[in-house]
């Protein structure tokens, strides 16, 4: 038994993983264990609630991560907190599975995050609304950028039967944010500060938090998946460049009997010796164009890991890495390793978004998308991920020799038997 909430809101923009950070770090200090996690496909928030918290932070999806592991990840943090904390997705009903449907499987109530800064007594209506439309178990409120404690009140009273649990004021600064969501916190020189005045400013009701009944979270013990990468040594970039990986995928890759050796290509490292194959994550190569181009060791070894037929796996920010050249934000225009045929270029607009799942030989395996670039390039694609829940064509999934890359983020978890094949020669 353990206390657990799933944060929720209307809307993305309201102030989830704000809140959510807040009150981890607020729960830290008065002597609480809590274990985060976040809804659906997210690297960066996770980095965010990871350092609020002080625990490790996993992902939550009834379809990408499946609703076996989801158990069993709620159930083991079950036994290590005092409390859970779960940040939904965009809105509470938003997506197909939406964060109220994890809600209602696992039985967690829900933690209403509402942007009271241009409303009063309306909240009321709207977290009614958020309860009753689906319905869901709403335990409490927590009202974002309160003006006033006479603002507080009309909120608290607006609520009838359901408690405010608590109020953040408006913020004279904010966490900052880029194109693809919060700047990460190893960037924000203070972070541990700006995290402390966000808790110190959480004016919260632990009287009414008390009253929450704990939730009972049971899960059958997870099977071992097959040592298919025994003996095997995955080399893994892993930088400011080369950041975005789901901890999940390094579990499942040691479950399998992989070692795992982690190198910087910002750092001008050469793809270690004892690699038997690569993986490039996701992650902001446009922020570090010029200082990769300039990575002359890295470059080498890469070309030469490929012209070996090493195999080697480039997932989105991995993939424009491996291009011939990169565009950044800017317009410059930068030489990257050239193992793939083409040119990326960053655009004004969001190019690729949400769930998807590539076909493979051992059946779907099943990931995401993110990303503000795209490829031009005249190779063929070998295949194409399919979007969930439409079914209609996804990103494009491209080979090049020993070379697999995409926009796509795998989630290796979700199909393991696919994922070691992709570190598998003549597989």
């Amino acid at each position: 038994m353990v206390k657990a909430v799933l944060v929720a809101a209307v809307s993305s923009g309201q102030g989830k993983t704000t809140i959510t950070a807040a009150l981890a770090r607020k729960l830290v200090k008065l002597g609480q264990r809590v274990r985060v996690f976040k809804c659906g496909p997210d690297f960066i928030d996770p980095m965010l609630l990871e350092r609020a918290s002080g625990a490790p932070v996993r992902s939550l999806d009834l379809w990408m991560v499946g609703k076996d592991l989801c158990s069993q990840q709620l159930a083991q943090a079950a036994t290590e907190a005092d409390v859970i904390l779960i940040e939904g997705v965009m809105g509470l009903y938003d997506g197909t599975p939406s964060s109220a449907d994890l809600a209602r499987e696992f039985g967690v109530p829900v933690l209403a995050v509402i942007d009271a800064g241009a409303m009063a007594q309306t909240a009321g209506a709207l977290v009614h609304g958020l309860r009753d439309y689906g319905p869901v178990d709403m335990a409490g409120v927590i009202a974002n950028r309160v003006a006033s404690e006479g603002h507080a009140k009309m909120v608290a009273s607006s609520l009838r039967d359901i408690p405010l649990f608590g109020t953040l004021p408006k913020q004279a600064r904010s966490l900052p944010e880029r194109h693809l969501g919060l700047v990460l916190p190893g960037e924000v020189n203070d972070i541990d500060q700006l995290l402390d005045d966000l808790a110190g400013e959480l004016v919260f009701d632990t009287a009414a938090w008390d009253k929450l009944p704990p939730v009972r979270i049971e899960a059958m013990p997870a099977p071992l998946p097959p040592p298919l990468l025994a003996g095997k040594t995955i080399a893994i970039a892993r930088d400011a460049a080369f950041m975005f990986l789901y901890p999940a995928n390094l579990d499942i890759l040691r479950a399998m009997g992989a070692t795992l050796k982690f190198f910087s290509p910002l750092a001008d490292e050469t793809v270690p010796a004892e690699a038997d194959a690569v993986y490039l994550p996701g992650g902001y190569p446009e922020l570090h164009a010029e200082q990769l181009s300039q990575a002359h060791n890295w470059t080498a070894s890469i070309r030469a890991a490929h012209a070996a037929g090493m195999p080697i796996l480039a997932e989105c920010g991995g993939m424009m890495a491996l291009a011939e050249t990169l565009a950044d934000q800017s317009g410059a225009i930068w030489e990257m390793a050239g193992l793939l045929p083409g040119a990326v270029a960053m655009q004004p607009r969001l190019a690729g978004l949400g769930s998807q799942g590539l076909p493979t030989p051992q059946g779907v395996l099943r990931g995401h998308t993110f990303h503000y670039s795209k490829l031009a390039t005249g190779l063929a694609p070998a295949a194409y991920t399919i979007k969930h829940p439409s079914a209609i064509q996804g990103e494009a999934w491209y080979r090049a020799g020993s070379l697999s890359a995409s926009y796509f983020h795998a989630y290796f978890a979700s199909n393991p038997a696919a994922s070691a094949a992709l570190f598998m020669k003549g597989v």
